[in-house]
């Protein structure tokens, strides 16, 4: 049986997150993408270039998601832009696909610019669907333009929401069946 959102309290609420970084720094965040839901409906969409500090890159980072110096060289610093951002993240739910790495680079950016922490309920849908962000869009007809920060943040707020609705069981079944995780080799 499935549950609709609105039967979810305070979990029906919450801002999926993205980010992407210029450079191995985790504090080099160069994309933001949010994507706020409120019982159940996508109320805001936030898509933000940021100018890394030095406006730094790697290319290997820049293969990933396509974005250079050239891209940033305008744009505001993380400083600048977190007042937009702080409201749909302090006290909130806050979800991601892979939240360790989004998470830890927020809390990296926000030390490296001396902004104060804020506190958030961190939820992870690598941890709970156990596949990349790539293949569950694929499965599930979830629209994606991997790398890009708000698009990769509305897919990962599509599946948290799949989750909430009490379909990520029957999900993870179909996906170990079509997709097994490799176990390692026992010596």
């Amino acid at each position: 049986m499935y549950m609709h959102l609105n039967d979810f309290s305070s979990l029906a609420n919450f801002t999926a997150i993205d980010f992407e970084t210029a450079n191995g720094k985790l504090s080099s965040i160069c994309q933001v993408g949010l994507v706020r839901v409120e019982q159940g409906v996508i109320v805001k969409e936030l898509e933000l270039l940021v100018q890394p500090p030095g406006n730094e890159y790697h290319w290997g980072n820049s293969r990933v998601h396509g974005i250079t110096k050239k891209h940033t060289a305008d744009a505001p610093d993380f400083a600048a832009i977190w007042p937009q951002l702080k409201p749909y993240i302090s006290g909130q739910h806050v979800v991601a696909h892979n939240a360790s790495f989004d998470c830890t680079s927020l809390k990296h950016t926000l030390e490296y610019y001396k902004l104060p922490k804020v506190k958030f309920k961190q939820h992870c849908t690598v941890e709970i669907y156990k596949r990349k962000l790539s293949l569950l869009c694929d499965q599930y007809n979830i629209e994606l333009i991997h790398h890009n920060a708000l698009s990769d943040a509305k897919a990962c707020a599509q599946l948290f929401m799949m989750h909430l609705e009490g379909k990520s069981a029957a999900m993870i079944r179909e996906m170990e069946l079509l997709h097994p995780v490799k176990q390692p080799q026992q010596a």
